[in-house]
């Protein structure tokens, strides 16, 4: 190989390798790189905002279920001419399943609990929780206290928020529900300020009632909070 061709062969290299000045000039993958760079930041605003909906939405349908309950639990009672609705211990089974399908994929039975508290006056007219009964895998109690909470005296004061609680009139009840759900992410690697979901409702009996006893007639077993 002559002078010449060599000499030909160094310019055709030289020719088809960039300078830095048409290196710092070329913008034909800024595109790319510019969504490579911003792709996760994306990624977490679209995940972090996708777990805020979910966790909104299970908040409204724990809310919504515990407004169901208490008002259900409301109507219980067999009907008679002559006596008070008796409640009996099958019916709040009824309305405990009533809430489990209504729950559906909420899984209730396992990630969450459902506490049902008859609220009634007690002898001195204060308040007290009469019968409370459970469903629900958590072990989640009530904020208020067990069954018989209050039974003597007038200290315990009713259930609900403090200094908006609520309390029974004489010769009635009130149906208070207290749900606990434990919240599962649906993006665990994600870390915002989720916390487990508790909901209350309350509803006043809507007939007479008999409430001085659950009853038993049907010797089901009891969902007691023990």
């Amino acid at each position: 190989m002559n002078r010449s061709q060599t000499s030909g062969i160094r310019q055709a290299i030289t020719r088809s390798i960039p300078s830095r000045r048409d290196l710092l000039r070329c913008q034909s993958g800024i595109a790319l790189t510019e969504f490579a760079m911003a792709f996760p930041i994306l990624l977490i605003f679209a995940t972090s905002g996708l777990e805020l909906t979910n966790y909104a939405l299970t908040v409204k349908r724990v809310g919504e279920l515990a407004v169901m309950v208490s008002d259900n639990a409301s109507r219980m009672g067999a009907q008679s001419a002559i006596n008070n609705k008796p409640v009996s211990e099958a019916e709040i089974n009824d309305v405990f399943i009533g809430a489990d399908l209504q729950a559906a994929n909420l899984n209730l039975s396992q990630k969450g609990k459902i506490v049902l508290s008859s609220l009634q006056r007690n002898e001195d007219g204060g308040q007290t929780i009469k019968w409370q009964r459970c469903f629900g895998g958590g072990a989640y109690q009530s904020a208020y206290g067990p069954e018989g909470t209050g039974a003597t005296g007038t200290s315990f004061v009713g259930m609900g928020p403090e200094d908006h609680e609520v309390t029974a009139a004489a010769g009635t009840a009130v149906m208070v529900v207290e749900i606990h759900y434990t919240y599962k992410r649906l993006m665990p690697i994600i870390t915002l300020p989720l916390h487990d979901i508790t909901e209350f409702s309350a509803y006043n009996v809507r007939d007479s009632r008999d409430i001085t006893q659950v009853y038993n007639t049907e010797n089901v077993t009891p969902s007691t909070c023990t």
